[in-house]
């Protein structure tokens, strides 16, 4: 009989649920970008929803033996506990492996959605010739998993390495010597939210013409374009998103020591000319003992990255690396 694994996604943004198999495999999934009204609750009603759904199939009944969840925000490794999120209201203290333990009947392992990421680019991606690695990624909000000869380092068992926590200066503010969080300035949410305020994009740029000058309607893929157009306030913007995102970068390389940096989220599809500046504002901080001995890369599976990673985690592969 075949074993079958949930790999489940719970995003700021987008939520997915997939079946697979042991090896990461994806037999079929679904996805959906919820308009929250509850919060928490809208998610945790879809994915019961869904599971069930999926639980209940010819092909899957009785056959599915884990469930692995990469959840978007901090929480407690051991007891699947969360501890914040900053996108999604009601998540705060919330008992989220326990959750799925009484809905399903079946064993769950839950750690932050960025591990679960890593872990797949880890076995099968970008990192797996690394003996030291680092995946990150830029989405709705930005994350971070360290994996130190080759096993993932959770420091005293509530993540650790998370760049979009890291200290920058903030340009955006007006107050002399602000630093905010490198997540305030770079993820793809911070991004939308500061090009989509009034008055900030000028009105001599391609951006501010996009979607018939409807601004609330301008993405980060917008900005990607008008980049690769030449827009000098676009190529200006990504400069100091890449810079920003740099330095936090090189403060991860300076104190872990990763040989190897995958970058993941929707951000990163924006492809070259995100990477090339990453790279090369990347190289011209890192401390010297680091130039030449590490590389960065994009996800080589991007969306499916956490579905992924999910499934190794549901099947146990987790705990073996």
């Amino acid at each position: 009989m075949n074993n079958y694994y949930l790999g489940v996604e719970i995003g700021g943004t987008k939520q997915q649920i997939a079946v697979g198999c042991a090896d990461g495999s994806i037999i079929e999934s679904r996805q959906v970008k919820l308009v929250y009204r509850r919060g928490a609750e809208d998610i945790l009603e879809w994915l019961s929803e869904n599971i069930r759904e999926y639980l209940s199939m010819a092909a899957y009944a009785g056959k599915v033996r884990g469930i692995g969840v990469g959840f978007g925000g901090p929480l407690e490794t051991v007891t699947g506990r969360v501890l914040s999120s900053l996108q999604v209201p009601g998540w705060k203290d919330f008992e989220l492996k326990r959750w799925f333990e009484e809905q399903f009947a079946l064993p769950v392992i839950i750690v932050n959605d960025t591990v679960t990421g890593g872990f797949a680019e880890l076995l099968m991606g970008g990192g797996k010739d690394s003996e030291n690695f680092f995946y990150t990624n830029i989405g709705t909000g930005i994350g971070g998993g360290l994996y130190i000869h080759r096993k993932y380092y959770d420091g005293s068992g509530f993540g650790a390495s998370y760049l979009g926590n890291m200290l920058v200066p903030d340009w955006t503010s007006n107050i002399p010597g602000a630093c905010t969080r490198t997540e305030l300035i770079c993820s793809g949410r911070s991004i939308e939210n500061r090009l989509r305020q009034k008055g900030y994009i000028p009105k001599n740029s391609a951006l501010a013409a996009c979607h018939d000058g409807d601004i609330q309607k301008v993405t980060c893929m917008d900005l990607a374009e008008a980049v690769k157009a030449g827009d000098s306030f676009a190529v200006d913007e990504l400069d100091r998103i890449a810079g920003t995102f740099s330095l936090s970068l090189a403060n991860i390389l300076a104190s872990q020591g990763a040989d190897t940096v995958v970058i993941g989220g929707g951000v990163a599809k924006m492809g070259d000319i995100l990477f090339d500046r990453i790279r090369r504002f990347t190289d011209e901080r890192a401390f010297i003992a680091n130039k030449g001995h590490y590389r960065i890369l994009p996800s080589y599976f991007l969306d499916d990255a956490v579905l992924v990673g999910a499934l190794l985690v549901a099947s146990g592969k987790y705990i073996e690396v």
